[in-house]
């Protein structure tokens, strides 16, 4: 024997409480709390409330609101430009509704546009009924902070979100509904006006739809 001590047992590991995620407000939560549009821009731009969605995304796509807007344009969800872009039209639909709204006389500075989701479903698919119903309390407060006189939802994804499922375009376009106190009008989205061709039904019935609503939209603006 040298005298040399024994070396001690190591300890029983004893189990501890596991670290924990930060719990994330879903946006139904957080949104009602945004004071400005550029303070919900800022906190949708970090929602990871559907996870598919977020996993696959490149930008989220808040939408745009130039000071002085008063009509809002509600989309479906952003395409692939606008995924990596983070604005929304700004593909060939976009194109073609720029070039709508200046021959129907509305200023695009008096125009936001924002969509029912703020991020690209895979493969631009259709919004499921879960995402659209997590995603709408985003949609809901950039309503309340614009504010506009005119609602305008262009595609069928829209018009089912402002005037409930099975909301048919062809039959809900042509006068304004009252939604939320404020005056809506349902017409096709650019993309579909794309897809039947500059001479198909949807082209023609958004140019008209567009018209009208400028229309409409300088006799709410007086009432004001």
């Amino acid at each position: 024997m040298t005298g040399q001590q024994p070396l001690p047992l190591p300890l029983p590991l004893v189990p501890g409480p596991l670290a924990q995620a930060p719990v994330v407000p879903a946006p139904v939560e957080l949104a009602p709390t945004m004071d400005s549009w550029s303070d919900l821009v800022e906190t949708v731009t970090g929602c990871v409330a559907c996870a598919e969605l977020a996993a696959g995304r490149t930008h989220v796509v808040p939408g745009v609101y130039p000071d002085g807007a008063d009509v809002l344009l509600i989309g479906e969800a952003p395409g692939a430009q606008e995924d990596a872009s983070g604005v929304p039209f700004v593909g060939k639909a976009g194109q073609v509704l720029d070039a709508l709204l200046g021959a129907a006389g509305l200023a695009r500075d008096r125009v936001a546009v924002a969509n029912v989701l703020k991020c690209r479903p895979p493969g631009n698919r259709k919004p499921k009924r879960s995402e659209m119903a997590t995603c709408t309390p985003w949609l809901d407060r950039q309503l309340e902070l614009i504010d506009p006189v005119l609602v305008i939802t262009l595609g069928g994804t829209a018009a089912e979100w402002a005037l409930g499922s099975g909301t048919k375009i062809s039959a809900a376009r042509g006068a304004p509904h009252q939604f939320r106190g404020r005056s809506l009008l349902v017409t096709y989205h650019p993309s579909a006006a794309i897809r039947f061709g500059p001479n198909g039904a949807p082209m023609r019935a958004l140019r008209d739809d567009l018209a009208s609503a400028a229309e409409l939209v300088d006799r709410l603006r007086a009432r004001r």
